[in-house]
């Protein structure tokens, strides 16, 4: 099981924007849906997907928050994997641009030969890239975190404290901003990236005045095999107290995680439609989930 799954939160359209990624990207799939009753935002359907081997979770919850671009999605097409990396790289933005927005044309920059940042017509954020085949190589698909507003030239000290917080931690790529560029003073990140368990992730400043808070609309969900290993992630990331509710918290970037049970997810699976409603009940009135609690409710 994946460790750390990207979660979309949509109005309405979380199968919607799912079946359309597994269309636009090969190698892609849903894995499950499932319908969460009588929360507080109605009936919810939760979905996972799969791209290119990444896993994703999607929700339709309400209107409370909406996606913005402090979190996007790296996608690497590597010629030294692909030798038609171009050419799908642009059969991609194509399909992603349809009804969606340019952030940053597809063009030569500094960094790439053919680079774009889009947002598509669900609001995600995706940065499409032709990598060095002469580079280490990454993944397919890399969350990215862009440090904006009061958050500015912090991106290296999160990544240092993530590297501390996730075991197996690697540090990859670092480039820095040669001088003051925008709110990003000279030195802080125009872009890094690290593993942490297994996963990469890219973190950058942003070297233009914008207020893209990190919010609740794309988060990160731990999946945990413990009540213990629950605790740890809890305690170390959890910085706003009142940001607290039903796994959810932030830590003190403003990032938003889920600390998950691995055992929960398999119960709204797998249970009956009484086991899940009894869990889902039960986990809606915790904080930080309690295991024991909740395997109480699924026996019923």
């Amino acid at each position: 099981m994946q460790k750390i799954v990207p979660h979309l939160w949509f109005d309405t359209q979380a199968k919607e924007a799912a079946e359309f990624y597994c269309q636009v990207f090969p190698n892609s799939k849903m894995l499950d849906s499932i319908v969460l009753k009588d929360t507080p935002s109605g009936d919810t359907d939760l979905v996972r997907f799969s791209v290119q081997g990444c896993e994703f979770m999607a929700i339709s919850a309400g209107p409370y928050f909406t996606i913005n671009q402090s979190i996007s999605f790296m996608l690497n097409f590597d010629p030294s994997q692909d030798d038609q990396a171009a050419q799908n790289l642009q059969t991609i933005w194509d399909k992603l641009v349809s009804g969606g927005t340019v952030l940053m044309p597809l063009q030569e920059y500094p960094f790439s030969k053919h680079y774009g940042w889009v947002q598509d017509k669900f609001g995600v954020g995706w940065q499409l890239i032709l990598t060095d085949p002469a580079g280490e190589p990454r993944p397919f698909v890399v969350p990215s975190l862009m440090f904006a507003g009061d958050s500015t030239n912090k991106a290296e000290e999160a990544m240092n404290f993530y590297a501390a917080v996730f075991k197996d931690a690697k540090q990859g790529t670092v480039a820095r901003y040669p001088q003051d560029t925008g709110p990003a003073k000279q030195g802080s990140l125009m872009f890094a990236d690290v593993m942490l368990e297994g996963q990469w992730f890219a973190v950058m400043d942003s070297g233009v005045e914008q207020t893209t808070p990190f919010t609740e609309a794309v988060s990160l969900l731990i999946n945990c095999d413990s009540q213990d290993e629950i605790d740890y992630y809890w305690q170390k990331l959890s910085a706003v107290p009142e940001a607290e509710q039903c796994g959810w918290l932030k830590d003190k970037f403003g990032v938003s995680w889920q600390v998950s049970s691995s055992a929960m997810s398999t119960m709204l699976r797998d249970g009956t439609p009484e086991q899940v409603a009894r869990v889902t009940k039960a986990f809606l009135q915790m904080k930080k989930f309690d295991l024991a609690e909740l395997q109480k409710a699924y026996k019923g």
